[in-house]
Protein backbone atom coordinates (compact mmCIF):
# COMPACT_ATOMS: atom_id res chain seq x y z
CA UNK A 1 0.00 0.00 0.00
CA UNK A 2 1.25 3.49 -1.19
CA UNK A 3 2.31 5.88 1.85
CA UNK A 4 0.71 8.97 0.09
CA UNK A 5 -2.60 7.36 -0.41
CA UNK A 6 -3.29 5.64 2.88
CA UNK A 7 -5.13 8.48 4.93
CA UNK A 8 -8.12 8.53 1.97
CA UNK A 9 -8.89 4.98 2.85
CA UNK A 10 -11.79 3.70 4.93
CA UNK A 11 -12.44 0.99 5.94
CA UNK A 12 -16.02 -0.67 5.93
CA UNK A 13 -15.17 -4.39 6.81
CA UNK A 14 -15.21 -6.42 9.98
CA UNK A 15 -12.60 -4.59 12.96
CA UNK A 16 -9.48 -6.20 13.04
CA UNK A 17 -8.90 -8.96 15.72
CA UNK A 18 -7.55 -6.85 18.91
CA UNK A 19 -3.75 -7.72 19.28
CA UNK A 20 -0.89 -6.96 21.93
CA UNK A 21 -0.37 -3.96 19.97
CA UNK A 22 -3.90 -2.73 19.02
CA UNK A 23 -4.65 0.79 21.24
CA UNK A 24 -1.12 1.97 20.80
CA UNK A 25 -0.25 5.01 18.59
CA UNK A 26 2.38 3.86 16.05
CA UNK A 27 5.96 6.03 16.16
CA UNK A 28 5.09 8.56 13.42
CA UNK A 29 9.01 8.40 12.64
CA UNK A 30 10.05 6.24 10.20
CA UNK A 31 12.62 3.85 11.31
CA UNK A 32 15.13 2.75 8.33
CA UNK A 33 16.98 -0.29 8.88
CA UNK A 34 20.29 -0.89 6.16
CA UNK A 35 20.16 -4.22 4.87
CA UNK A 36 23.64 -6.04 4.87
CA UNK A 37 23.71 -6.71 1.23
CA UNK A 38 26.71 -9.18 0.21
CA UNK A 39 29.57 -7.29 -1.49
CA UNK A 40 30.16 -7.97 -5.18
CA UNK A 41 33.26 -9.49 -5.80
CA UNK A 42 35.99 -7.11 -7.48
CA UNK A 43 36.32 -7.39 -10.99
CA UNK A 44 38.63 -9.61 -12.48
CA UNK A 45 41.38 -8.43 -14.16
CA UNK A 46 40.94 -8.55 -17.68
CA UNK A 47 43.34 -10.91 -19.75
CA UNK A 48 46.01 -8.94 -21.78
CA UNK A 49 45.59 -9.85 -25.31
CA UNK A 50 48.43 -11.32 -26.66
CA UNK A 51 50.91 -8.72 -28.47
CA UNK A 52 50.83 -9.63 -32.03
CA UNK A 53 54.53 -10.00 -33.41
CA UNK A 54 55.58 -7.63 -36.06
CA UNK A 55 58.59 -7.59 -38.55
CA UNK A 56 60.95 -4.52 -37.95
CA UNK A 57 59.16 -1.72 -40.86
CA UNK A 58 62.94 -1.69 -43.02
CA UNK A 59 63.17 -5.62 -43.00
CA UNK A 60 59.56 -6.06 -43.92
CA UNK A 61 59.78 -2.90 -46.88
CA UNK A 62 63.29 -5.11 -48.05
CA UNK A 63 61.20 -8.04 -48.81
CA UNK A 64 58.25 -6.24 -50.54
CA UNK A 65 60.96 -4.47 -52.57
CA UNK A 66 62.31 -7.76 -53.92
CA UNK A 67 60.00 -9.85 -54.35
CA UNK A 68 58.56 -10.49 -57.62
CA UNK A 69 54.83 -11.23 -57.92
CA UNK A 70 51.48 -10.25 -56.60
CA UNK A 71 50.98 -8.21 -54.01
CA UNK A 72 48.94 -10.91 -52.29
CA UNK A 73 51.68 -13.11 -52.70
CA UNK A 74 54.11 -10.11 -51.19
CA UNK A 75 52.03 -9.76 -48.26
CA UNK A 76 52.20 -13.62 -47.51
CA UNK A 77 55.86 -13.56 -47.89
CA UNK A 78 56.14 -11.03 -45.10
CA UNK A 79 53.69 -13.10 -43.08
CA UNK A 80 55.66 -16.36 -43.61
CA UNK A 81 59.25 -14.00 -42.31
CA UNK A 82 57.12 -13.42 -39.32
CA UNK A 83 56.40 -16.07 -38.26
CA UNK A 84 59.91 -17.72 -38.99
CA UNK A 85 60.91 -14.81 -36.82
CA UNK A 86 58.42 -15.78 -34.15
CA UNK A 87 59.32 -19.66 -34.28
CA UNK A 88 63.06 -18.83 -33.65
CA UNK A 89 62.19 -16.29 -30.52
CA UNK A 90 60.49 -19.08 -29.00
CA UNK A 91 63.10 -21.58 -29.77
CA UNK A 92 61.09 -23.61 -32.30
CA UNK A 93 64.39 -23.76 -34.68
CA UNK A 94 62.88 -26.53 -37.16
CA UNK A 95 59.74 -24.53 -37.87
CA UNK A 96 61.79 -21.54 -38.36
CA UNK A 97 64.15 -23.11 -40.74
CA UNK A 98 60.75 -24.44 -42.54
CA UNK A 99 59.51 -21.00 -43.11
CA UNK A 100 63.07 -19.24 -43.54
CA UNK A 101 63.71 -21.64 -46.71
CA UNK A 102 60.46 -20.48 -48.06
CA UNK A 103 61.26 -16.96 -48.26
CA UNK A 104 64.65 -16.96 -49.19
CA UNK A 105 63.76 -19.21 -51.97
CA UNK A 106 61.66 -16.13 -53.01
CA UNK A 107 63.78 -12.98 -52.12
CA UNK A 108 67.71 -14.31 -51.94
CA UNK A 109 69.44 -11.10 -52.06
CA UNK A 110 67.69 -9.87 -48.62
CA UNK A 111 70.44 -9.86 -45.88
CA UNK A 112 68.22 -10.59 -42.54
CA UNK A 113 65.99 -13.13 -44.72
CA UNK A 114 69.50 -15.05 -45.26
CA UNK A 115 70.47 -14.53 -41.61
CA UNK A 116 67.63 -16.01 -39.93
CA UNK A 117 67.34 -18.92 -42.11
CA UNK A 118 70.99 -19.68 -41.18
CA UNK A 119 71.09 -19.05 -37.83
CA UNK A 120 67.63 -21.32 -37.35
CA UNK A 121 69.77 -24.18 -39.37
CA UNK A 122 72.21 -23.52 -37.33
CA UNK A 123 70.13 -23.98 -34.49
CA UNK A 124 68.74 -27.05 -35.64
CA UNK A 125 72.15 -28.91 -36.17
CA UNK A 126 71.83 -28.69 -39.94
CA UNK A 127 75.81 -27.31 -40.91
CA UNK A 128 75.70 -27.67 -44.72
CA UNK A 129 72.60 -25.63 -44.86
CA UNK A 130 73.50 -23.00 -42.00
CA UNK A 131 76.77 -22.53 -44.24
CA UNK A 132 75.11 -21.58 -47.24
CA UNK A 133 72.86 -18.69 -45.62
CA UNK A 134 75.31 -17.59 -43.04
CA UNK A 135 77.89 -17.36 -46.24
CA UNK A 136 75.47 -15.56 -48.41
CA UNK A 137 74.31 -13.20 -45.71
CA UNK A 138 78.51 -12.29 -45.72
CA UNK A 139 78.85 -12.04 -49.37
CA UNK A 140 75.77 -9.71 -49.30
CA UNK A 141 76.74 -7.59 -46.07
CA UNK A 142 80.37 -8.07 -46.31
CA UNK A 143 79.82 -8.61 -42.32
CA UNK A 144 81.59 -11.04 -41.00
CA UNK A 145 80.00 -11.42 -37.63
CA UNK A 146 78.38 -14.88 -38.76
CA UNK A 147 81.93 -16.37 -39.89
CA UNK A 148 83.02 -18.27 -36.53
CA UNK A 149 79.65 -19.90 -37.12
CA UNK A 150 80.54 -21.06 -40.37
CA UNK A 151 83.84 -21.88 -39.38
CA UNK A 152 81.88 -24.21 -36.84
CA UNK A 153 79.36 -25.91 -39.90
CA UNK A 154 82.76 -26.90 -41.26
CA UNK A 155 84.26 -28.58 -38.27
CA UNK A 156 81.15 -30.25 -37.50
CA UNK A 157 81.54 -31.45 -41.00
CA UNK A 158 85.24 -32.41 -40.31
CA UNK A 159 86.28 -29.80 -43.39
CA UNK A 160 89.34 -28.39 -41.68
CA UNK A 161 90.96 -26.88 -44.94
CA UNK A 162 88.05 -24.68 -45.15
CA UNK A 163 87.55 -23.91 -41.06
CA UNK A 164 91.65 -22.41 -41.93
CA UNK A 165 90.58 -20.51 -45.19
CA UNK A 166 87.42 -18.91 -43.42
CA UNK A 167 89.64 -17.74 -40.15
CA UNK A 168 92.27 -16.50 -42.71
CA UNK A 169 89.45 -14.55 -44.24
CA UNK A 170 87.89 -13.59 -40.78
CA UNK A 171 91.60 -12.38 -39.66
CA UNK A 172 91.66 -10.09 -42.88
CA UNK A 173 88.55 -7.93 -42.34
CA UNK A 174 87.36 -5.79 -39.41
CA UNK A 175 86.16 -7.96 -36.64
CA UNK A 176 85.04 -6.79 -33.76
CA UNK A 177 87.26 -8.27 -30.33
CA UNK A 178 84.17 -10.44 -29.58
CA UNK A 179 83.67 -12.25 -32.99
CA UNK A 180 87.75 -12.42 -33.34
CA UNK A 181 87.30 -14.20 -30.30
CA UNK A 182 84.74 -16.51 -31.13
CA UNK A 183 86.94 -17.06 -34.37
CA UNK A 184 90.24 -18.22 -32.63
CA UNK A 185 88.31 -20.46 -30.37
CA UNK A 186 86.54 -22.04 -33.13
CA UNK A 187 89.86 -22.32 -34.83
CA UNK A 188 91.55 -23.74 -32.01
CA UNK A 189 88.92 -26.39 -31.27
CA UNK A 190 89.24 -27.42 -34.73
CA UNK A 191 93.44 -28.12 -34.25
CA UNK A 192 92.36 -29.44 -31.02
CA UNK A 193 90.41 -32.00 -33.36
CA UNK A 194 93.36 -32.85 -34.71
CA UNK A 195 95.60 -32.96 -31.67
CA UNK A 196 97.73 -30.26 -32.72
CA UNK A 197 97.26 -29.16 -29.28
CA UNK A 198 100.48 -26.44 -29.50
CA UNK A 199 98.81 -25.03 -31.76
CA UNK A 200 95.43 -24.37 -30.45
CA UNK A 201 97.26 -23.01 -27.03
CA UNK A 202 99.40 -20.45 -28.96
CA UNK A 203 96.50 -19.41 -30.39
CA UNK A 204 94.25 -18.83 -27.75
CA UNK A 205 97.37 -17.63 -25.36
CA UNK A 206 97.79 -15.18 -27.99
CA UNK A 207 94.34 -14.10 -27.62
CA UNK A 208 94.76 -13.24 -23.98
CA UNK A 209 93.29 -16.50 -22.84
CA UNK A 210 95.61 -16.68 -20.22
CA UNK A 211 94.86 -12.99 -18.43
CA UNK A 212 93.61 -13.14 -15.20
CA UNK A 213 91.30 -10.74 -14.71
CA UNK A 214 89.36 -9.38 -11.65
CA UNK A 215 86.17 -8.52 -14.15
CA UNK A 216 86.09 -10.74 -17.38
CA UNK A 217 83.95 -9.90 -19.82
CA UNK A 218 82.52 -12.59 -21.91
CA UNK A 219 84.38 -13.35 -24.17
CA UNK A 220 87.10 -13.86 -21.95
CA UNK A 221 85.20 -16.17 -20.33
CA UNK A 222 84.74 -18.15 -23.07
CA UNK A 223 88.68 -17.89 -23.90
CA UNK A 224 89.23 -19.40 -20.79
CA UNK A 225 87.08 -22.60 -20.94
CA UNK A 226 88.58 -23.12 -24.62
CA UNK A 227 91.69 -23.15 -23.45
CA UNK A 228 90.93 -25.04 -20.14
CA UNK A 229 89.17 -27.45 -22.79
CA UNK A 230 92.16 -27.58 -25.07
CA UNK A 231 94.21 -28.19 -21.98
CA UNK A 232 92.08 -31.41 -20.90
CA UNK A 233 92.30 -32.92 -24.09
CA UNK A 234 95.84 -32.81 -24.14
CA UNK A 235 96.59 -34.14 -21.06
CA UNK A 236 97.45 -31.03 -18.81
CA UNK A 237 95.08 -31.65 -16.05
CA UNK A 238 96.77 -28.86 -13.34
CA UNK A 239 96.42 -26.08 -16.44
CA UNK A 240 93.12 -27.15 -17.16
CA UNK A 241 91.87 -27.24 -13.72
CA UNK A 242 93.10 -23.73 -13.61
CA UNK A 243 91.25 -22.33 -16.49
CA UNK A 244 87.92 -24.27 -15.37
CA UNK A 245 88.48 -22.36 -11.71
CA UNK A 246 88.67 -19.48 -13.42
CA UNK A 247 85.49 -19.63 -15.33
CA UNK A 248 83.35 -21.28 -12.50
CA UNK A 249 84.74 -18.30 -9.85
CA UNK A 250 83.61 -15.64 -12.65
CA UNK A 251 80.81 -17.17 -14.14
CA UNK A 252 79.24 -20.21 -11.80
CA UNK A 253 76.66 -21.72 -14.02
CA UNK A 254 78.47 -21.30 -17.26
CA UNK A 255 78.80 -24.10 -19.79
CA UNK A 256 79.82 -27.52 -17.51
CA UNK A 257 82.88 -26.01 -16.19
CA UNK A 258 82.17 -27.41 -12.90
CA UNK A 259 81.08 -30.75 -13.36
CA UNK A 260 84.91 -30.87 -15.74
CA UNK A 261 86.26 -29.16 -12.98
CA UNK A 262 84.85 -32.31 -10.54
CA UNK A 263 85.94 -34.52 -12.75
CA UNK A 264 89.52 -33.73 -12.99
CA UNK A 265 89.44 -33.63 -9.18
CA UNK A 266 88.85 -30.54 -8.13
CA UNK A 267 86.50 -27.68 -6.87
CA UNK A 268 87.18 -23.79 -7.56
CA UNK A 269 87.82 -21.26 -4.33
CA UNK A 270 85.40 -19.24 -2.83
CA UNK A 271 85.36 -16.05 -5.11
CA UNK A 272 86.80 -12.81 -3.34
CA UNK A 273 83.91 -10.33 -2.34
CA UNK A 274 86.17 -8.10 -0.26
CA UNK A 275 85.29 -4.48 -1.52
CA UNK A 276 88.26 -2.63 -2.78
CA UNK A 277 89.63 0.19 -1.25
CA UNK A 278 92.11 1.37 -3.75
CA UNK A 279 91.13 3.24 -6.94
CA UNK A 280 90.29 1.42 -9.57
CA UNK A 281 91.91 2.16 -13.06
CA UNK A 282 89.64 2.61 -15.91
CA UNK A 283 91.46 1.63 -18.37
CA UNK A 284 89.77 -1.32 -20.37
CA UNK A 285 91.27 -4.35 -20.46
CA UNK A 286 91.02 -6.15 -23.91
Amino acid sequence: MARKGGAHLKSTGQAMEVTPSSGKRPDHQTQWVEEARPSKAPPSTPVKAKVKYALPGDIAADVRKAFIGTSYMREKMVITLTRAAEAYDRKRYEEALRLGRIVSDAVPGVAPVRELTGLAAYRADRWSMAKIHLRAHFTITDDPEHLPLVMDCDRANRRYRAVEKTFAELEEGEPTAEVLAEGRIVMASAWADQRMYKEAIELLTKAGATKQLRNPSYRHVRLWYALGDVFDRAGDTASAREMFARVVIAEPDAYDAQSRLADLGATAPPKNRKRRTTPVSKKRVD
